[in-house]
């Protein structure tokens, strides 16, 4: 009985022999098994193969796998908004891919959408920056070249010092934080973009000293020159690494050049940022 019924569900050729398995005949649920093995950028690639791996593609097991431990803490203590959790996981893992502001819009988080790590983004005005209300030495820029609406412009000090804190559930990991910084300052004329360099100076005397504190007792600490006018330059500040994903980090750096014998100026601030290591790799930074 059991040979009868196997035979009269294969698909048999004009002469009667059994034709060979074709890849639309693997089922759904088969296919879903595989792309859960996958990253989230072969898996968008396999839905186009045929309808089994494109309905599979839905599945929720195969992208809560792929996204974060405390995929559940963003939504509901960063983000402020548990209707999200109603949305299908993968709808869910393309709306956290999206920058994500937070906090009156100072920071951002989102997921590399590659590996589903967990990126954040502090904007300047999130940052405690010497000076920074005082029109002689600093004011805040429009931009279309950065996140947020505005930057911070140091137009000339004698004391630089930007210093920064965090505190964030990160998953289990290591992390690189960088400050995205800028010499000059860019607009556009003609819709053409040019610096202004009119203010840049002082740099070259002395490097910025860059620092990284977490609540775990974890420093680094590295120096660097700043250079590259014009252009926009992640800075790495230093790693860290995340053994509990059940406790808050808490990550204090800073960025100084406190040499009072000599005035530099002419320097953008952005945002400090933190990626996953493995994500930093491919970001070029001055070590």
């Amino acid at each position: 009985m059991g040979a009868s019924i196997s035979g009269a569900m294969v698909d048999r050729d004009e002469a009667g022999s059994p034709l060979k398995p074709r890849l639309g005949d693997i089922p759904e649920s088969c296919a879903a098994l595989v792309l859960a093995l996958l990253d989230p950028p072969e898996i968008c690639k396999l839905t186009r193969v045929n309808r089994s791996f494109h309905d599979a593609s839905s599945a929720d097991f195969i992208w809560e796998s792929k996204l974060p431990s405390n995929y559940t803490f963003i939504v509901e203590k960063v983000l402020r908004d548990s209707t999200l959790l109603n949305l299908q996981k993968k709808q869910l893992y393309a709306g956290l891919c999206r920058p994500n502001p937070f906090d009156a819009g100072r920071k951002e988080i989102w997921l590399d959408k590659n590996t589903g790590g967990v990126c954040l983004s502090i904007s300047s005005k999130a940052l405690t920056i010497t000076g920074i209300d005082d029109r002689r030495y600093w004011t805040h820029i429009s931009t279309e070249e950065s996140r947020y609406p505005t930057v911070a412009y140091l137009q000339q000090i004698w004391w630089f010092q930007v210093d920064g804190e965090v505190e964030f559930g990160f998953p289990v990991g290591t992390y690189s934080l960088f400050f995205r910084l800028q010499l000059g300052k860019s607009s556009k004329r003609l819709g053409r973009r040019v610096c202004n360099s009119k203010h840049i100076h002082g740099w070259e005397i002395k490097p910025v000293r860059f620092q990284l504190t977490t609540s775990e007792g974890q420093s680094v600490e590295s120096r660097c020159y700043l250079d590259n006018p014009g252009n926009w330059v992640l800075y790495r500040v230093g790693d860290f690494v995340v053994q509990n994903p059940n406790a808050f980090t808490n990550i204090k750096f800073s960025l100084t050049q406190i040499d009072c014998t000599h005035t530099k100026g002419g320097l953008c601030v952005d945002a400090a940022l933190i990626y996953p290591t493995t994500v930093a790799k491919e970001i070029s930074s001055c070590s």
